[in-house]
């Protein structure tokens, strides 16, 4: 859990969770009685072998945020917008199609935003009791099996991440950067 503030004062929490070995056989249903059981909280799932690590979702939820309180999103919906920074889509339904947990997404993350720790600890308690898998954040990391996918779906090049590299062994450090470069991007298209 950590402490989510930003420029224009939203003080809340947010959470970050991952998930192995999952297997939802119906995802809109699952969705649903998330939806339900966590009364409309902004909660998002995502398939966590396309993220870039747990600050690529840190930052998809601050732009979010930034973004309704500006009022330029996209989605009434925070969790989507969400969704949308996260996986740089200007379409809801790309951004479904790209980072969302889909039937056979078996490594899950899970995005919570809440106003206080309470209603962080409460929501995630929930989806940990309804995702059909183990806790196990190790899957939100940028691991050497997720960094091509990456790379194509953000459409980070190698030139790129040469001239991000500050020293030689932090590819990984690099490409999680451009993705977040990428994620902030978003708010700057129309």
């Amino acid at each position: 859990m950590t402490k989510l503030e930003n420029s224009n004062g939203y003080n809340g929490y947010i959470a970050i969770a991952g998930f192995k070995n999952v297997k939802i056989k119906d995802v809109n249903g699952f969705l649903e009685r998330v939806r339900r059981e966590v009364r409309e909280a902004p909660v998002q799932f995502f398939d966590a072998k396309l993220i870039a690590g747990q600050q690529h979702l840190y930052f998809a939820a601050l732009n979010a945020l930034k973004a309704f309180e500006k009022k330029s999103n996209i989605s009434s919906s925070l969790a989507i917008e969400a969704l949308l920074y996260a996986s740089a889509q200007r379409q809801i339904r790309k951004a479904v199609d790209t980072l969302g947990v889909k039937q056979d997404s078996s490594q899950v993350a899970v995005l919570i935003i809440a106003e206080n720790r309470q209603g962080i600890d409460d929501r995630l308690k929930v989806v940990s009791r309804l995702i059909p898998g183990e806790r196990n954040d190790a899957v939100l990391e940028l691991t050497d099996e997720k960094i091509g996918d990456i790379k194509k779906l953000f459409g980070v090049s190698d030139l790129e991440i040469e001239a991000k590299l500050r020293r030689k062994g932090l590819e990984r450090e690099a490409l999680a950067d451009l993705v977040i470069e990428h994620v902030a991007l978003l708010a700057t298209q129309s």
